[in-house]
């Protein structure tokens, strides 16, 4: 059974991994504001469709904890996705993958904040070893290189800090599906990127995207929809309830893999010194990692939901 759940952060870790770089490429046409608003709201509607075929109508209400889920989805949904979008026009896709891979050591500098659960003194060790990595990546190694972390790379700890917040959320609503989560969340998360797109293009901080943009970066876009907001949330939040946040949040450390392959496959050819700072930085997130793992540990409680396939198999119902 554990072995199975492990196949949900997977299948999310895999299709981030590939997503950045898909991003990166449509942001020669369209503004980070825009086409994250873009995305999620064809994603809002995906979802919301889904989540009234298989729990109906009822499951859209708050149950009580709409503040929660309102703070999650913004912090979450808006803050990581435009965050990411706008660090992708500083810095290169293999270099934001990095700092999310630094999402298991910040979920549990959350945890500490959140439940007063503190973390030992090597995670946080290992987690100065991990930023040491991405310094050497995004440097090549020479100090001349500092300043390319800037912008992109202060967005990236915002933008990681705001997932790590949403993933020890996620944790604490086993009571609710991971499609209903997700839902409500994402709903959440797309007003707030609409209402600051929206605005953003009134300032004149970006340009409403024409038609032939929108239809130059389809492929792109259906993509980071489909397979980004919709199948990769769904099995996060299942693994999650599933595995707990501390330990799902270590498959994010497969990320940066994952983006460097696809890079590499498009004729990236990376320095030595950047292939030894992405080791670094995965070993020490995958130590850190498994220093704040508890010695034993039991699986919860499978929670009665209204739907077991959105739990069991939330590939099988977007595929619906």
């Amino acid at each position: 059974m554990r072995s199975r759940a492990t196949a949900y952060p997977l299948v999310a870790v895999l299709g981030w991994g590939v997503m950045f770089p898909i991003l990166a490429s449509a942001l020669d046409r369209v503004d980070p504001l825009n086409l994250t608003t873009a995305r999620y709201l064809l994603a809002a509607v995906v979802l919301v469709a889904i989540l009234l075929l298989r729990e109906g109508a009822g499951a859209l209400r708050h149950g009580g904890r709409a503040l929660e889920v309102v703070v999650l989805g913004v912090v979450g949904f808006a803050g990581f996705n435009l965050l990411t979008n706008l660090a992708l026009e500083h810095a290169a896709p293999q270099q934001i993958s990095l700092f999310v891979a630094t999402t298991p050591v910040i979920t549990q500098l959350v945890r500490w904040a959140r439940d007063g659960v503190r973390p030992k003194p090597l995670l946080l060790a290992l987690s100065l070893v991990a930023l040491l990595g991405v310094g050497l990546v995004i440097t090549r190694g020479s100090l001349a290189g500092l300043g390319q972390f800037g912008l992109g790379g202060l967005m990236m700890i915002g933008a990681v800090l705001g997932w790590g917040i949403y993933t020890h959320g996620a944790s604490r609503f086993g009571e609710w599906s991971p499609l209903r989560f997700t839902t409500l969340t994402a709903l959440a998360g797309t007003a707030a990127m609409l209402v600051l797109s929206v605005g953003a293009d009134a300032v004149g901080w970006q340009h409403a995207p024409a038609a032939a943009d929108l239809v130059a970066v389809a492929p792109q876009l259906a993509y980071a929809v489909l397979v980004g907001a919709v199948i990769a949330v769904l099995a996060w939040n299942t693994g999650v309830q599933r595995l707990g946040a501390a330990n799902a949040a270590l498959f994010m450390n497969l990320v940066p893999v994952t983006t460097f392959a696809v890079q590499i496959a498009r004729g990236y050819r990376p320095e030595p010194v950047e292939l030894v700072g992405a080791a670094i930085t995965i070993a020490a997130l995958i130590a850190a990692n498994l220093a704040a793992r508890p010695r034993t540990e039991s699986l919860p409680r499978p929670s009665a939901v209204t739907d077991p396939i959105a739990v069991t198999d939330p590939l099988a119902v977007s595929a619906r």
